[in-house]
């Protein structure tokens, strides 16, 4: 009986998240624009969707800054774990407080600071801004990614390299490197998923001229919402499960390995 409440709890709390995913999905091979209605199978509104230059323009902004501030996030992270790892116990701490504050903060907070710094410096918010913001809050998970396997590496690797010869760039490429590729792949992407789905700090550092997928859904749904928006949403939930898939197997495989 207890296992059998277990099952059943578990099962309502999966139903409750993705019951109502589930029907967006079903609704957008609605043919007809009534969410009430079923009007017969029909991928009307994916071609609409692909015929929309509002949306593919949105969707090209997204993809941009997602994989831009992806790889920026990914170099300055990897950099700062490295420098992290190689600092005192004390020292480390300090910086491993400072890191975990951004990804505790509430998103809102992040957004209006980000705001009121691009305001104060008279930066006009648009495509930069938006980028900028994206790769301040991608690269904490990117330090996060790579020092698990920094720990894992022995740490005189790097100092047997350099009395071999080997000089400190050299060393950093081909010893360092390949020894925690697996946390920097992670590292990268989850930054890019993160930077893909994000709408409150984009909403905050962008303009009304430069908008990403999740800004413009946002304005679209304040009018209505429209049968496209149901095809976008669905591709951008199964592309987002993909994404997140890739690096739970990843993360799982790290796990094992140590």
């Amino acid at each position: 009986m207890k296992r059998f409440l277990k099952k059943s709890y578990l099962t309502l709390i999966l139903l409750f998240l993705y019951l109502p995913i589930a029907v967006l999905i079903f609704q957008s091979f609605n043919a007809g624009k009534s969410r009430a209605k079923w009007e017969g199978f029909s991928l009307r509104w994916y071609q609409a969707l692909f015929q929309d230059e509002a949306i593919m323009k949105a969707l090209y902004i997204t993809i941009a800054v997602a994989i831009i501030a992806a790889i920026a996030a990914t170099i300055l992270g990897t950099l700062a774990a490295i420098g992290i790892y190689a600092m005192k116990k004390r020292s480390q701490a300090t910086m491993m407080t400072l890191t975990n504050i951004p990804m505790t903060m509430p998103d809102i907070v992040t957004g209006i600071s980000l705001m009121v710094l691009f305001t104060f410096s008279r930066i006009e918010r648009g495509f930069v801004t938006m980028l900028f913001a994206h790769i301040t809050f991608n690269t904490p998970y990117v330090i996060l990614s790579v020092l698990p396997k920094l720990k894992q590496m022995n740490k005189h690797t790097y100092e047997a390299a350099v009395d071999l010869g080997a000089t400190p760039t050299y060393a950093l490429f081909h010893v360092i490197l390949p020894e925690i590729r697996e946390g920097v792949i992670t590292g990268a992407l989850l930054a890019f998923t993160l930077s893909l789905d994000d709408f409150i700090i984009s909403y905050f550092t962008t303009s009304p001229m430069v908008q990403n997928l999740s800004t413009l859904i946002y304005s679209k749904a304040r009018i209505g919402i429209e049968p496209t928006l149901n095809a976008l949403s669905a591709l951008m939930f199964l592309s987002l499960l993909f994404l997140l898939g890739i690096i739970n197997r990843r993360t799982s495989r790290n796990v094992k390995k140590a």
